[in-house]
């Protein structure tokens, strides 16, 4: 009985999720027309600089890459903001629920989302811009997106531990935190045009080697000898480590009572 009791948990949550994206317009926006200006402006720009096309697909997977992983992690970093808004913060964990049916449940309409995301933003790149995106095979492409829903996992926990600490005063992390790792792995530009220092800090965000694999099918040189290596086995650590602290986090506020004050 435990692991059907367990599925209606996550499912719960997931149709939470689900029907919050329905009834929101914004939801809408997120999905198809902030990524869309995303496109065309960034194509458009690369049209006007005159750019040749390897130097435009570099670009392109950076644009996609970002709003994928961005409305990806949305729907868990949302997760427990959306009981912080209803003042039902408390009432939640008074059910017997678990973290992971939270997390499951709430995690999984944010990889829908960030398919579809990646599927429109990929369709328009190739009509407007010439794209090539089927280069990768149907192998690299999967690849690809399991890197950046792993990443986008790890921004959603992040942002999970801070709203159980700091409330509402977390939410603008649900933003600052993907565009900080975006930033930082190389989105727009190689990693090797970073100052030292920021450099390295590059090769410590498993989305600088998942991009750096993929670009590869295109013609630009892979820096590290196992990216894939590298980018699984750093987002596995941090998926752990991430999924602690949120455990930490939520016994901490357990403790101090920041559920009942979140609640108020």
């Amino acid at each position: 009985m435990r692991l059907p009791t367990d599925f209606y948990k996550i499912w719960a949550f997931a149709a939470r999720s689900a029907l919050v994206n329905r009834r929101n317009v914004f939801a809408v926006f997120e999905m198809l027309f902030w990524p869309g200006v995303a496109i065309f402006s960034v194509g458009l720009l690369t049209r006007f600089l005159k750019l040749d096309p390897e130097t435009v697909t570099f670009i392109l997977i950076g644009a996609v890459s970002m709003n994928t992983i961005q409305i990806a992690q949305l729907d868990l970093s949302y997760a427990l903001l959306y009981s912080v808004w209803a003042k039902s913060l408390k009432h939640e964990f008074m059910a017997p629920i678990r973290l992971t049916h939270i997390l499951i449940g709430s995690g999984l309409v944010g990889l829908i989302r960030g398919f579809l995301v990646f599927v429109v933003m990929g369709l328009l790149s190739m009509w407007l811009f010439d794209m090539d995106l089927g280069r990768p095979g149907t192998g690299g492409l999967l690849i690809f997106m399991a890197g950046m829903f792993l990443n986008a996992a790890i921004i959603g926990a992040l942002v999970l531990a801070l709203v159980l600490r700091f409330g509402q005063r977390a939410e603008v992390a649900a933003w600052a935190f993907s565009y900080l790792m975006l930033l930082l792995c190389g989105l727009y530009y190689p990693v090797s045009v970073l100052p030292p220092g920021v450099r390295e800090l590059a090769q410590i965000i498993p989305l600088t080697y998942f991009l750096e694999y993929f670009r590869h099918f295109y013609g630009f040189p892979l820096h590290s000898t196992r990216p894939l290596l590298y980018g699984f086995s750093q987002s596995v650590i941090y998926l752990g480590l991430c999924y602690l602290l949120v455990q930490y986090t939520l016994r901490s506020a357990l403790q101090r009572g920041t559920l009942l004050r979140l609640s108020e």
